[in-house]
């Protein structure tokens, strides 16, 4: 018949890693190594209770009654929840 495409069947849960495209319009500065290095140092969860205080934070001006304040705060969630996601990718992938 066709390809079994259940995520729960044994053919899925075969680990697929793609070679590295290394090329050299794709190599990487010596700017952005040192800072995905750095990066890699910070621990996935800070970026997350950092995402978790911005929303309390944006809560708390807001019943406060202070509207501009806490929508600032509150424009804050989704670049450290992006962060998170960067590091998390760091970690995973590593410097290519």
């Amino acid at each position: 018949m066709g390809m079994d495409v259940n995520p729960a069947s044994e053919a899925s849960e075969k680990e697929y890693m793609a070679p590295p495209v290394v090329r050299a319009e794709h190599a990487e500065g010596s700017l952005t190594r040192l800072l995905e290095q750095q990066t890699a140092k910070v621990p996935s969860h800070v970026f997350l209770f950092a995402s978790f205080c911005a929303m309390a934070a944006s809560l708390g001006l807001e019943l406060s009654r202070r509207e501009r304040a806490s929508r600032f705060v509150g424009l804050w969630v989704t670049p450290l929840l992006v962060m998170g996601v960067y590091n998390k990718l760091v970690k995973t992938l590593g410097p290519r």
